[in-house]
């Protein structure tokens, strides 16, 4: 059978039970990469995916998102049996990405303060010996019997409730684990890494995306750390940690407890940073108040329900959106693949938001821009604004944590918010789910409802949007006086149906059709909650519909 190799534009030939990997061997080093998975006939695979009849593949290293996700999720592998080599019985819980690495804690009384330099050390051995890692499938009732043997009782809990006949598996030196994602064929290549002791726990570092052959600095994000431990230990005290016990909350008619717990400790929160901002400004700060995090964040919905509160605190909310203040659209800077680049802090016309800042803090009135995203021209349609002795502006944008954006603005006139979907939850203890995900499935489902863009359009932006992200956004988050989870337990359970609905319409033959049917899997193992459970001023309305706030 014929293969074709889209990296080179070869066609191989192959015969039927071939593995993927097998093909490196016919194309003579021409790849300018390491292979660490591949996309076949537009599905992620492993190496060690099996080829019977003809195919497309292409070969997908570190510096692929997918590449990237299947070298760190090994890693995981290792780690997990380098843990439970040092200590019998412990318990590995992967817990959530932050400071550039993937934070984790191991439940065991024999661990000491040198755990980290050991289990490093253990790693690096298992790497050393080339082991390899092999990709099995069995019923699944002996699987989960297998799990419950190895003490992955959530792991356990979860394939039970989710009913399939056979499940996949992967096996390192007879410890078995599963992933959602493709895994390396043997451990020796996975030689790029470190671990670190970390706040309470420690942080496992696969390649630095912009260096793959070093392993990733930490970066200090000691406020998101908190956000994201805070919400941890209020899923705790609801017992809900990973989707198996969401799973069971579904299955016993509590969904809708879930949902009020959910919400009350949104409102909770956005209540307590309007106390906050309000004292500031009580004691002659906090005029203006800058809202900012990355792409379908929530934050439209939270400014709009902060200004609320800030009202039952009889202050007056003014909002402006930094949207308004885009430059001409011929204007825009270009990013690497030449498209227009909203993302960036120049895609503003930063001379003119000063100016007005300058004048609004003063007390004067200015006319207020309004982009008409249709034509890509600024408008000045006579709404004008000004700030009075009980008022504060509550400025709403991805850029408001940026220094350079406020520059001539007296520093104890601001007061900084950072909102993101800091999703807490897990799909088991080795597998977490990622921030990043939630909100590409959130900015999915508003895209093709409210702005006329198709799902393959967004997953083809998608990568320009975190590329401006990791450049604009990240980078500035820590300068925040107050951090706002955006994330919802419930809220995959309720975009599920939508979301799958909407990711079908990607066509099999594009590239983009694997993260669509990537996406579509993860979906599938949340069970589906009805939407009209949700109030209508919920921060998921703004992805769904339904919202009494106006957009």
């Amino acid at each position: 059978m014929q293969i074709e190799i889209l990296n080179t534009g070869e066609i191989i030939e192959a015969r039927g039970g071939d593995i993927v990997g097998s093909l490196l061997g016919k194309l003579d080093g021409s790849l300018p990469m390491t292979p660490v998975c591949a996309r076949v006939n537009n599905k992620y695979e492993s190496l060690l995916f099996p080829l019977y009849g003809p195919k497309q593949v292409e070969f997908l290293g570190v510096n692929s998102e997918a590449g990237m996700r299947c070298y760190v999720k090994s890693l995981c592998l290792v780690l997990y049996r380098a843990v439970t080599n040092l200590w019998s019985g412990a318990r590995l819980r992967m817990r959530n990405a932050v400071s550039r690495g993937y934070y984790c804690t191991i439940d065991h009384q024999g661990l000491t303060t040198d755990a980290a330099e050991r289990i490093k050390a253990e790693m690096a051995r298992l790497i050393e010996a080339d082991l390899p890692i092999e990709r099995e499938e069995r019923g699944t009732a002996e699987v989960v019997e297998m799990f419950r043997r190895q003490g992955l009782t959530e792991k356990a809990r979860l394939l039970e409730s989710l009913g399939e006949l056979y499940t996949v598996y992967y096996t390192l030196d007879g410890l078995h684990d599963t992933c959602m994602t493709p895994l390396v064929p043997n451990t020796g290549m996975l030689g790029v890494f470190d671990f670190k002791a970390y706040e309470d726990g420690f942080l496992l570092l696969g390649p630095d995306p912009s260096c793959p052959t070093e392993p990733t600095h930490p970066l200090p994000q000691p406020k998101l750390f908190r956000a994201f431990r805070e919400y941890q230990r209020f899923n705790a005290i609801v017992g809900i940690d990973g989707v198996a016990d969401v799973r069971q909350m579904v299955a016993t008619n509590e969904s809708a407890l879930m949902v009020n717990v959910a919400e009350a400790l949104s409102a909770k929160y956005i209540r307590e940073i309007a106390d906050k901002v309000t004292t500031r400004f009580r004691d002659g700060g906090a005029k203006v108040v800058l809202i900012a995090g990355p792409s379908s964040s929530g934050k439209t919905t939270f400014t709009k329900r902060l200004a609320i509160e800030l009202l039952t605190n009889l202050v007056r909310p003014v909002v402006i959106s930094l949207d308004d203040y885009f430059v001409d659209r011929h204007r825009t800077p270009l990013d690497a693949d030449g498209e227009f680049d909203y993302e960036s802090l120049y895609a503003l016309d930063l001379p003119l938001f000063n100016d007005h800042l300058v004048r609004l803090t003063r007390g004067e009135e200015v006319d207020m821009p309004t982009y008409n995203f249709e034509t890509g021209m600024r408008e000045f349609r006579g709404k004008k604004i000004s700030l009075g002795n009980e008022s504060i502006l509550l400025i709403e944008g991805i850029h408001g944590l940026n220094p350079e954006l406020t520059a001539r603005l007296d520093e104890k006139m601001k007061y900084r918010i950072y909102v993101s979907a800091l999703t807490t939850i897990t799909v088991d203890d080795h597998n977490w789910i990622s921030t990043t995900e939630t909100r590409l499935l959130r900015r999915i489902i508003r895209d093709y409802k409210y702005r006329g863009a198709s799902p393959l359009s967004t997953i083809r932006r998608w990568p320009s949007v975190r590329r401006g992200e990791e450049k604009w956004i990240f980078p500035y988050q820590e300068n925040a006086d107050s951090m706002f989870n955006s994330s919802l337990l419930f809220e995959l359970s309720v975009i599920r149906d939508e979301a799958e609905r909407v990711l079908r319409s990607v066509p099999r033959g594009c590239q983009e059709y694997a993260q669509a049917h990537r996406l579509r899997r993860f979906l599938s193992i949340f069970p589906p909650i009805e939407p009209q459970f949700i109030p209508p001023t919920s921060l998921l309305r703004e992805f769904l519909g339904g919202s009494t706030f106006h957009y």
